[in-house]
């Protein structure tokens, strides 16, 4: 969530697998128009970018900092099988209703079953990956909604370690994790699609692969909002009566080959973000 050439910014250290803000190349394109920060001949590989690279590297590494548990056998998989099914299962919706309760905001009381697993992994893809992470209330009432409860005090600590208000202020925010006035900060994934390569009556792994929205939208912005792919790995268990995360990790892609739509302007995107809601993902 690096919004590197903003006032007060300054690089962060970079998380080994990659971030919320991928390394995707994005292709934007002059507007008609003068002034507007969209513009700009097509983006190559610059310091914004990899600005970007680095500091969202930080955020991804520090949601994952519980060391991924050690896999089991793939004997109990609901992908296990051969022929068209096994082939088109993990994309292919179940048929089941969303779920219909939320907490803090996020959906819970997912089926238990490896449907309901990939229902909850998708869900929580969303919210750990939104601009209320930045905000310590809010997000700490994220990680006790998403994260198993005997994991919660350690996700808490790790991420109070990075979210300080200097962190703040070099992502180009306000030291309380709000955005400038005049700017919307954009932080928004959306998953395509889930797999379970690992499940058992109470223990599931999910991978979710998801499309990533990242920037500041403001007419004099700097760091315009860009997208991104990438691939989220958790493991999850059933306790209290639904899925919660266990540990969390993350790589890029895959990523299609961008096209060639001409980048909106900035006043579009922060009144697309503020106009259109999310959704409750099932599987």
């Amino acid at each position: 969530m690096s919004l590197g050439d903003e006032p007060g910014y300054g690089d962060g250290p970079r998380g080994e697998d990659g971030g919320y803000g991928g390394s995707g190349q994005t292709r934007t394109r002059l507007p008609d128009r003068p002034g507007d920060v969209y513009g700009g001949a097509r983006r190559g590989r610059g310091s914004s970018s990899r600005s970007l690279i680095t500091v969202v590297g930080v955020v991804v590494l520090l949601i994952a900092a519980i060391a991924f548990a050690n896999r089991g056998d793939n004997s109990a998989s609901p992908d296990a099988g051969s022929g068209d099914k096994a082939k088109t299962s993990p994309t292919a919706a179940s048929g089941a209703n969303p779920v219909a309760s939320k907490a803090a905001g996020i959906p819970t009381g997912f089926a238990h079953n490896p449907q309901g697993a990939q229902s909850a992994a998708a869900n929580y893809a969303v919210a750990l990956g939104s601009a209320d992470m930045f905000d310590k209330a809010r997000r700490d009432q994220i990680l006790a909604t998403v994260i198993t409860p005997s994991k919660v005090t350690d996700f808490e600590a790790t991420l109070d370690e990075a979210y300080t208000p200097q962190f703040n202020k070099n992502v180009g925010l306000n030291e309380d994790g709000s955005a400038p006035q005049g700017y919307t900060f954009v932080s928004r994934t959306s998953p395509i699609g889930t797999k379970a390569t690992e499940s058992s009556n109470n223990t599931a792994t999910v991978e979710v692969w998801c499309g990533g929205l990242l920037g500041l939208a403001g007419e004099n912005s700097t760091n315009p909002v860009t997208s991104s792919w990438f691939t989220i790995t958790m493991k999850l268990e059933w306790t209290g009566g639904d899925w919660k995360i266990v540990s969390h990790s993350q790589k890029d892609g895959p990523a299609p080959v961008p096209g060639d739509d001409r980048a909106s302007s900035a006043d579009d995107i922060a009144k697309a973000v503020e106009e259109y809601g999310g959704f409750t993902y099932a599987r």
